[in-house]
């Protein structure tokens, strides 16, 4: 019998998860079915329960939908309660259990695609938004030697701080970013968690933070050479890379944890990767 999964949001047109899990299922010879379904604003315990009782098994959750899934949510991994938000649902029975993907991803696009440990290494997160909260729990637990986290409004950027602060045994702090101009540090690892490249914008950010051959990590993914990464380049980054990976990679995670199954991830970044020219 064929087991129903769904991707869930407010756009959905662009999504890539029904390829990814449908490339997914034919690598690990997983009978599954995998649809978007755009979720209607204000109605996503309806829309989410409506899948549910049909027989859906599980569901990606993105934008907008990841608090309201936390609070939809029966039973909540660590990750999920550390980082506030939901972006991957399992319905067993009565229990809905959710899972946050989006840091593990991150970390393993990183340190396991990329090759970059992170252990050990100072590394500057821009933003305090939700990207950046879902990344902050598999961050500390590579052990860094430093992460500072910088944000227009200093004041999430403290809270993240205190929140996560007993996962830290390295250097572990925040500044606004007219505060990180008297920062003398530079850093190993430099990652665009903000919606500024949505926007086709830059964050707030000078050159001086890129150590040179560092890697320049960008959230957003098939924008191409981003103003961010267009900066990094310009400041001697050895490596750049978008949110390709991430993506590919929380899709695996969600998925051997619906199927108890690991699938390849390498061949599906390959495919969807864009040029970053």
């Amino acid at each position: 019998m064929t087991d129903s999964y769904a991707v869930i949001g407010n756009p959905i047109g662009h999504t890539k998860s029904p390829l990814i899990h449908s490339t997914f299922a034919r690598q690990t010879g997983q009978d599954i079915e995998y649809v978007a379904i755009e979720g209607r604003t204000g109605g996503f315990r309806e829309d989410a329960e409506t899948f549910r009782q049909a027989g859906g098994r599980g569901m990606n959750v993105t934008a907008p939908f990841k608090l309201d899934a936390f609070a939809y949510a029966t039973d909540l991994s660590e990750r999920a309660q550390m980082a506030g938000a939901v972006n991957a649902l399992k319905f067993d029975g009565e229990h809905i259990h959710a899972e946050n993907f989006d840091g593990i991803g991150l970390v393993r696009d990183i340190v396991h695609n990329l090759g970059c440990p992170m252990q050990g290494k100072r590394v500057l997160l821009l933003g305090a938004g939700g990207a950046a909260r879902g990344a902050l729990l598999p961050f500390l637990r590579q052990k860094p030697a430093q992460l500072l986290v910088v944000n227009r409004t200093l004041s999430k950027a403290q809270t993240l701080v205190e929140q996560f602060k007993d996962y830290a045994e390295g250097d572990f702090s925040c500044c606004s970013y007219p505060e990180l101009g008297d920062v003398s540090e530079r850093f190993d690892l430099v990652i665009n968690a903000t919606s500024a490249s949505l926007r086709g914008e830059l964050p707030p950010v000078h050159t001086g933070v890129f150590a040179p051959g560092c890697l320049a990590y960008e959230l957003a993914y098939g924008k191409g050479l981003t103003p961010f990464l267009k900066l990094a380049q310009g400041a001697g980054a050895g490596w750049l890379a978008d949110g390709v990976g991430m993506l590919v990679e929380q899709a695996a995670e969600a998925f051997e944890w619906w199927r108890g199954v690991r699938p390849e991830t390498a061949t599906v970044i390959k495919s969807l990767t864009v040029p970053l020219t």
